[in-house]
């Protein structure tokens, strides 16, 4: 086995020690001193350089089964991750290599090298393999191009626009030649960010007023595609605006993360009939055989520029809690990542 001289004993672990009624509290969590694994045969211990917080883990953080199965009380959390390899066990991968992997929440990591990517930090910042050029933007673009069957000429709303996923639909659509591209977001300052740098058309602040009629105003001729991060007013909304065969792809329900009570749905779903639109949900686990396709087209996007990204980073794993809330909340702009 080959390994790096003085590594260090102790890891720091982030624990769900009680499962979150409503919006999740730090009561719910601990952060908890461990030994730092050594790495078995066929295993490799990586060193995090930058956790992944999203908002799906607060589903996770629920015992109703879901399509991912729910935190264990009492041990680490689990996320998305890229890190240095410390010590290795396992052909193909070596002490100094970069990997992707799932193992998050924490300051190191043991597993299985079969469960690692490799990635070359020369290419692309390192956090970009969890945001942009990651999961993030693998959802972004399998959601609108397959989920969505989303063609040219198409006008498109994005709600959470201003997010990871949600300002990499916008700016995909805009690339493949839609007619128009409109954006929510939940604050002035980001309606400018998704106007002046990631070339929307039109954009509003959901705060401002009714969804309905501000998605009325910015697309008077209606939409034929929307993308979902938000749920709630927002597809309802966007079911208003719906043209005759408009696709609905539903990746997130952020607003309705949080409630305890089941939240009502679209009061005007029947006017689909009229519209013969589609509503599907969709999870990016069941389109990484896009992988290769996604990273052929959009890697050139980003070393060029043309399509535009931003982080909100978070330093210390002490502050991945405070991260997470944060998305919850909508504090990030962009992908949320913490730096370890």
């Amino acid at each position: 086995m080959a390994d790096s001289p003085a590594l260090p004993t102790v890891n720091r672990e982030w624990h769900l020690v009680s499962r979150p009624v409503g919006w999740p509290e730090p009561k719910d969590f601990a952060l908890v001193e461990a030994e730092v694994p050594t790495p078995r045969d066929g295993q490799v211990l990586v060193r995090n350089r930058y956790l992944s917080v999203d908002p799906y883990m607060r589903g996770r953080m629920s015992a109703a089964k879901s399509y991912a199965e729910p935190y264990e009380l009492g041990k680490v959390m689990q996320g998305g991750a890229v890190g240095e390899v410390v010590a290795s066990d396992a052909e193909g991968i070596a002490v100094g290599d970069h990997v992707l992997h799932f193992f998050g929440w924490r300051e190191y990591a043991v597993l299985d090298a079969k469960h690692a990517v490799k990635v070359d930090p020369e290419a692309a910042p390192l956090s970009t393999y969890l945001g942009v050029l990651g999961m993030t933007g693998l959802t972004a673009y399998a959601g609108l191009l397959r989920t969505a069957s989303f063609k040219e000429g198409d006008a498109v709303f994005v709600s959470g626009a201003a997010g990871a996923v949600g300002s990499q639909v916008g700016q995909i659509a805009r690339l493949k030649g839609a007619s128009r591209v409109i954006g929510s977001a939940g604050s002035d300052e980001k309606v400018k960010l998704l106007l002046d740098e990631y070339g929307f058309d039109a954009a509003f602040n959901y705060k401002a007023g009714p969804v309905s009629e501000q998605l009325r105003a910015a697309a008077p001729d209606g939409i034929d595609v929307y993308f979902d991060n938000v749920g709630g007013d927002h597809l309802e909304a966007a079911i208003g605006s719906l043209n005759r065969d408009g696709r609905i792809a539903i990746c997130g329900a952020i607003s309705v993360y949080n409630n305890t009570e089941p939240a009502p749905g679209p009061k005007n779903l029947a006017r689909l009939i009229q519209t013969r639109g589609r509503i599907e949900g969709f999870l990016v686990g069941d389109h990484y055989d896009l992988q290769p396709q996604f990273v052929q087209e959009v890697g050139p996007w980003v070393r060029s520029g043309e399509l535009k990204y931003r982080e909100t980073v978070v330093e210390g794993v002490e502050n991945t809690l405070e991260a997470f809330l944060g998305v919850l909340r909508g504090d990030n702009t962009g992908k949320m990542i913490v730096k370890l």
